[in-house]
């Protein structure tokens, strides 16, 4: 049911080597749930709809909030709480915007190293992520290809951030550019953050 504590089911993204989405901290710290709240207030004074709480689930979901937010969670586990909210749906309106807009925020932070082409697809990932529009598996695949430094070699097979090109490395040039044949016969000049190693 809506109601359900779903939250506070402990679920972990798969093994392997370490990954940002592992890391553990206090993510939610900045954000209570009287913040939680004006945000979703000032989603919905923007959209002209009625700002408001579901009475159903909103206590609910405001004490696992509060319980959960303040402590120590992988990244993965506090973009599963965010989604988690936002299927519970505590607000009238805009809730996946509410806490997608947190996931962004709280994704750049983390991700404030990284070149800002690849920033951008990443917080764009997490939030499509917790409005459900993208499976966990799609959004860890899509960090984890990102949040690495870009370098390439001869040889290499790369596509577009966005995937609508894919090649192979022909040369690395003096500047650091990328020059590489697309599978079409192009050759194309790139910077290296804007390829990543195709799968």
């Amino acid at each position: 049911s809506a109601g359900a504590p779903e939250c506070s089911r402990h679920r972990r993204g798969g093994g392997g080597e370490s990954t940002p989405l592992q890391s553990r901290a206090n993510f939610l710290k900045n954000w209570d749930w009287l913040s939680v709240t004006q945000i979703n207030g000032r989603l919905c004074e923007r959209g002209r709809a009625q700002h408001g709480i579901n009475r159903e689930t909103h206590q609910a979901v405001a004490e696992e909030w509060d319980s959960r937010g303040k402590g120590a969670l992988s990244l993965l586990e506090t973009l599963e709480l965010l989604q988690c909210c936002h299927r519970r749906a505590p607000f009238l309106f805009f809730n996946g915007n509410t806490f997608a807009e947190i996931g962004r925020a709280l994704s750049n932070a983390v991700f404030s190293e990284v070149h800002f082409s690849r920033k951008k697809e990443i917080s764009s990932a997490v939030a499509h992520y917790i409005t459900g529009v993208l499976s966990k598996e799609d959004m860890a695949s899509i960090v984890d290809s990102l949040w690495q430094s870009a370098s390439f070699a001869p040889g290499d097979r790369v596509t577009t951030l966005r995937g609508s090109l894919s090649g192979e490395v022909i040369a690395i040039l003096d500047d650091g550019r990328i020059k590489w044949c697309s599978n079409s016969g192009t050759v194309l000049v790139a910077l290296p953050e804007s390829l990543i190693r195709a799968r």
